[in-house]
């Protein structure tokens, strides 16, 4: 077993442990933004932890009605430009804490005024004693270079405050089953993977479409499918993706479409259909039996619900 394998069946147990873990520091922190008349959340980070906040990013705007942006670093760190965050809740994420682009946008943050917090797996990092307050990931070492439990670690944190700021008991019902539905989803999944994984041993490129919140997680596909097996993924979300992108999809062209159930459901059907028009090779990861029943090349995950 690879040390990512590892990391990755680890995820049920991090999980698990964060909102004991960080419940008194969410509390306060809600508290403080409640003090604050906070009008923009604004994210700060790089790679993986900039699609955990992709994520985030959904649920605030939509959860607690704040706007969201990702931050651009070289605003600061090249052009020194004047970002002016005074009224922001500024949240840096990093796994190791380290990042230094991602603590220059903090800094500029403390500058202005701007309420700071850091979302790291390091106690001791820079970032962490840097912010007004501090979201631990808890996810012990990361040995592989590819992150995936402080991926899913960063991502929970960060709905467990939407959760906390916004009061929204469906969010805050979901994420306490979101560990047991990973440890089952990983009791099954890698054998399905294992039936299909050799047919594309030599795949050289393709794209990863979602849409909504589970664009986070297209991304992430797209990233570790370019770190870890040098393929050449973009990820895509399915609205743009038929705005130019589609017609480079041919016949054998290899796509992974995530359909999840819910409003955007629709949406993914459509696409569904014309990749399958036009001849691609659809890998389906859905929480959908109809769409996935009698597809070989699909993947049917647990469904959730409050």
């Amino acid at each position: 077993m690879t040390k990512m394998e590892k990391e990755i069946l680890e995820q049920p147990k991090v999980l698990a442990s964060l909102k004991v873990t960080n419940d008194s520091t969410l509390k306060n922190l809600v508290i403080d933004i409640k003090q604050r008349d906070i009008k923009l959340v604004y994210f700060a980070a790089r790679g993986t932890s900039d699609h955990a906040s992709i994520y985030a990013s959904y649920l605030i705007s939509t959860y607690v009605g704040v706007p969201t942006a990702l931050a651009l670093p070289s605003v600061i760190t090249a052009y020194d430009g004047k970002l002016n965050l005074k009224d922001a809740l500024v949240i840096g994420v990093s796994q190791s804490g380290k990042a230094a682009d991602v603590l220059a946008v903090m800094e500029r943050a403390k500058q202005s005024g701007a309420l700071t917090v850091s979302v790291t797996n390091d106690l001791s990092s820079p970032m962490a004693a840097y912010g007004d307050y501090h979201l631990y990931c808890n996810a012990g070492l990361e040995e592989s270079v590819a992150a995936t439990k402080t991926f899913t670690s960063q991502m929970y944190l960060l709905a467990l405050l939407a959760g906390y700021w916004s009061g929204d008991a469906c969010i805050m019902d979901m994420l306490e089953k979101v560990p047991a539905a990973i440890e089952d989803t990983l009791s099954f999944i890698p054998a399905e993977i294992d039936k299909i994984i050799l047919r594309y041993r030599y795949m050289e490129h393709g794209f990863v479409l979602a849409r909504g919140t589970v664009m986070a997680v297209a991304l992430e596909t797209m990233l570790k499918l370019q770190e870890t097996n040098y393929v050449k993924m973009k990820g895509y979300a399915i609205s743009d993706f038929w705005h130019g992108p589609l017609a480079q999809v041919d016949e054998g062209t290899v796509v992974i479409l995530y359909a999840s159930e819910g409003v955007v459901f629709e949406n993914c059907k459509e696409m569904l259909a014309k990749l399958d028009l036009l001849g691609a090779e659809v890998i389906l990861v859905s929480d959908n039996e109809e769409i996935t029943t009698g597809r070989l090349l699909a993947l049917k995950l647990p469904k959730m619900s409050c």
